[in-house]
């Protein structure tokens, strides 16, 4: 049986990414972070949440570490996507990377930002995985292509 990597939310996860989203939707720069508003896939509805999208070879992506999220299942759906910090406003298109291709970008986001994300990731996997367990995770780790 196959499971699909998901940790949602907990304790005060909500007030955290409230606030991150509150200050990115502000203009203030913490760690990159921007909101990613997405149309919900049964309500139709905006559904926004704050991502830290990601420089990697001269394009940009977004990894989802806490694994197959609602705005990852939305943009399956739906790619079409707005990236938000202050006024600043881009319409996006993401693509996902294949699993084969996301070791590099996940290992780079990790660099980047595992000490605020490393408690989201599979169990077993830590923030400086050996290539092998990086392997075994590149499918619980969806990755998107930043499109303009």
């Amino acid at each position: 049986m196959t499971t699909t990597h998901y940790r949602p939310p907990q304790g005060m996860d909500n007030g955290f990414n409230r606030t991150v989203r509150w200050l990115a939707e502000r203009g203030i720069n913490l760690a990159g972070a921007q909101t990613l508003t997405v149309t919900g896939r049964t309500s139709g509805k905006p559904q926004t949440v704050p991502v830290n999208p990601m420089p990697f070879e001269g394009r940009e992506y977004l990894v989802a570490p806490r694994g197959v999220t609602q705005w990852v299942r939305n943009v399956r759906v739906d790619p079409t996507a707005e990236l938000r910090r202050g006024r600043r406003r881009r319409t996006v298109r993401l693509v996902e990377v294949e699993p084969a291709l996301r070791g590099p970008m996940i290992r780079a986001y990790l660099d980047k930002w595992g000490w605020e994300v490393g408690r989201f990731l599979p169990e077993g996997m830590t923030t400086d995985p050996d290539d092998a367990t990086l392997a075994a995770h590149l499918d619980d780790l969806p990755v998107f292509e930043i499109r303009s």
